[in-house]
């Protein structure tokens, strides 16, 4: 239930994902990370490469981010993995039941989800945490891809503004004025999934309240409204 074997579809994306380097200034970063290394994973390999989404290939959920953290997905090979975002996300996947434990800590940790996909908008990790417009634009076929083959997909949750803007051109949203990222805003896509807001689980915005546990939770709970799927 938990992700895609070698043999499915997505696994194919995830390869061509991994061996993508298509952005010059992406490819040096990520690699000047993994070869000089935080302090506190001095001893460990690094990941060093594009990360592919991470989840149940039957999901109806998808969770969509900016991109790798550099000692975090960077790091670790898996989505939302080895940080302190990560950490608050996983957390709440665990307490709403599309996660089968509370944390998310290596990409062979046996951690597995239920109905949800974790993605992102930008594949690299970048410096300064800001892919450029080009550079999203140039990864985001592959979310498409994944997202594409998430045939009982429902629900995008867009994890801030950035993987908000990213999922309307994704899916080619063209109204006037065009609609903006709002915390808990919803957009109901035609032909596609209903889009829910939800500020970035970011340490600037779990350590200063702006998202909290309970915001975090009621975001996941609105999607399992919009999608008619009950609780756990």
């Amino acid at each position: 239930m938990a992700g895609a074997g070698r043999e499915t579809p997505l696994a194919g994306v995830a390869e061509r994902i991994t061996s993508c380097r298509a952005c010059p200034r992406l490819v040096a970063w990520r690699e000047q990370v993994a070869r000089e290394r935080r302090a506190a994973f001095a001893t460990q390999q690094y990941w060093g490469r594009p990360v592919p989404g991470f989840g149940d290939s039957r999901a109806w959920l998808a969770v969509l981010g900016l991109a790798p953290a550099a000692h975090g997905a960077n790091r670790t090979g898996r989505m939302f993995t080895g940080d302190r975002s990560g950490d608050f996300l996983y957390a709440a996947l665990w307490r709403a039941g599309f996660a089968s434990r509370p944390a998310s800590v290596a990409r062979d940790d046996g951690l597995e989800l239920r109905g949800c996909f974790v993605t992102a908008a930008v594949r690299c990790a970048p410096p300064e945490n800001r892919p450029t417009l080009d550079e999203r634009d140039r990864c985001l076929p592959f979310t498409a891809e994944e997202l594409a083959l998430l045939g009982r997909l429902r629900v995008l949750v867009c994890l801030g503004a950035f993987a908000w803007d990213a999922a309307l051109r994704l899916y080619d949203v063209r109204e006037r004025p065009r609609p903006r990222f709002a915390h808990a805003g919803e957009l109901a896509l035609k032909g596609g999934p209903t889009m829910l807001g939800c500020y970035h689980p970011s340490q600037q915005n779990t350590f200063t309240g702006r998202l909290t546990e309970a915001m975090l939770d009621a975001v996941l709970e609105r999607a399992r409204v919009v999608a008619g799927v009950p609780a756990r």
